[in-house]
């Protein structure tokens, strides 16, 4: 679920990089990244897919992600993963389990979207890719790959729809052949959100045992 958390934040909130590399990529993700930061919030349903056709491995889930400043509040496979700028929470109702812990970005390397949005800076190159049509959508791909060459994945594809600058997918591609593709079904921005979006409230999960990590 970190792993996940991590690359599902990479994707939604995706900024430039600063690095020496493809000039039109750069643009492009330099205009990507201003149209994100120009939101107050943003409230994303998307399908995560995985696959692996050597194992015989084709799965697909739903979830959604509500993102504002340094808080979000991010719900996939039945767990409710919670950031409040100061602590992370992940909710686990089928394990009736809270595991809460503190955030010290000199050492935790966990989720905030602040450090997601730094996430390519360093360790990869990226250059200008395809275009696909789909469904009359313009969606330009930029190639990722790790400048560690001993690294677990193998290159990120990052679709970016060219008339929107909204990210309409991410295709990570692994050496043992598995492939995680995350797209957007839904994308609203600027919404009316709860007081409580962002705060975890202990009294709504009785029962449950609280495992505090801090």
């Amino acid at each position: 679920m970190k792993k996940l958390s991590f690359l599902l934040i990479a994707f939604l909130s995706f900024a430039v990089l600063h690095a020496q590399q493809d000039k039109k990529a750069k643009q492009l993700l330099n205009e990507v990244s201003q149209k994100v930061q120009s939101y107050d919030n943003m409230l994303i349903e998307f399908s995560y897919i995985l696959e692996n056709p050597t194992e015989n491995i084709k799965q697909e889930t739903r979830g959604d992600v509500t993102l504002q400043d340094e808080k979000y509040r991010l719900n996939l496979m039945g767990t409710t993963r919670l950031f409040d700028g100061e602590k992370l929470y992940s909710i686990i109702p089928e394990d009736e389990e809270v595991n809460i812990s503190d955030y010290d970005a000199k050492e935790n390397n966990d989720i905030t979207p602040s450090k997601m949005l730094t996430f390519y800076n360093e360790g990869y190159n990226y250059k200008w890719g395809k275009v696909n049509d789909v469904n009359g959508r313009k969606i330009q791909y930029i190639q990722l790959t790790p400048i560690d060459s001993d690294a677990d994945i193998k290159e990120i594809l990052l679709g970016i729809d060219k008339q929107t600058k909204h990210i309409y997918d991410l295709i990570q591609k692994q050496d043992n052949g598995t492939q995680v593709t995350i797209r957007v079904n839904s994308f609203k921005t600027n919404q009316p959100l709860s007081s409580k979006m962002f705060t975890f409230d202990e009294d709504k999960y009785q029962g449950y045992y609280i495992n505090r990590l801090d």
